[in-house]
């Protein structure tokens, strides 16, 4: 795979097709493959030219132990380093679940590298912490409860994410979490980013309200996609590309 350097350190790209740039960002325990295997890639590609990021700590990019090495300024020179290497300017981007904190992270940091940013299914208000408190409180666990055990075991019962969490470094996981899973919101800094925005999430999704919420505060366009929870919601790409692909075809008109 390609590889760009951020902060000192290899993050790992793919490119598809031709057209417009279109950085594809996968969340929590996903890699940039994970999109195509999900049927977006192949769609996309037709129109866009598509790069697919490994995040950092996972698949081939490097995978720093150090908790400052995930902090949200980080993340965005991620993605800005691999437009470096690819020599594009300005592109769009998609990122679902961490993908999209990280598209926030990109709009807050560097603004004038995107074109426009759709977001799935994160809660630009309370960020991480609020599917946090949602768990312990269903669970009867104290406040304090480190919740990545149960979260790590959870979604190695997908063959697919536990391959790369297999693959991963176990002290990098535990860092990146430690990072995302204690970021504030960044709603404040978002109402005044001058990027044109697409928020969605599966009417399931435990995200579902907050995303509406803020949109709603600040005209951001909204889609609820109707009865998908948080995981469908990324997997169904049958019901997901209609709703993006719209708001994608103004770089194209451009």
């Amino acid at each position: 795979m390609p590889i760009a350097r951020s902060n000192g350190l290899k993050i790992a790209y793919e490119v598809f097709g031709d057209g417009p740039p279109l950085v594809l960002h996968p969340g929590m325990f996903q890699i940039g493959a994970h999109w195509t295997e999900a049927g977006y890639t192949s769609v996309l590609a037709t129109t866009h030219t598509v790069i697919l990021v490994d995040p950092l700590g996972l698949g081939a990019s490097a995978a720093p132990q150090d908790k400052a090495a995930y902090a949200l300024s980080k993340r965005a020179d991620s993605v800005t380093a691999v437009l470096d290497e690819v020599g594009v300017d300005k592109a769009a981007y998609w990122g679902y679940s961490l993908g999209a904190l990280t598209g926030f992270a990109v709009a807050v940091h560097a603004p004038e590298r995107l074109t426009r940013l759709v977001a799935g299914a994160f809660d630009p208000i309370a960020g991480f912490d609020s599917a946090l408190h949602l768990m312990r409180g269903e669970l009867g666990l104290p406040a304090d409860a480190d919740m990545y055990p149960l979260i790590e075991q959870g979604s190695a019962g997908d063959p697919t994410l536990a391959a790369v969490i297999a693959a991963a470094h176990p002290a990098a996981l535990r860092a990146n979490y430690a990072a995302f899973s204690t970021e504030p919101g960044l709603h404040a800094q978002l109402a005044e980013v001058d990027v044109p925005m697409l928020m969605y999430a599966g009417s399931d999704d435990i995200w579902h309200d907050a995303m509406h919420t803020f949109a709603e505060r600040t005209g951001t366009p909204f889609t609820s996609v109707p009865g998908l929870g948080h995981v469908a919601a990324w997997s169904d790409s049958a019901a997901v590309l209609p709703v993006v692909l719209p708001f994608l075809a103004a770089d194209r008109a451009a």
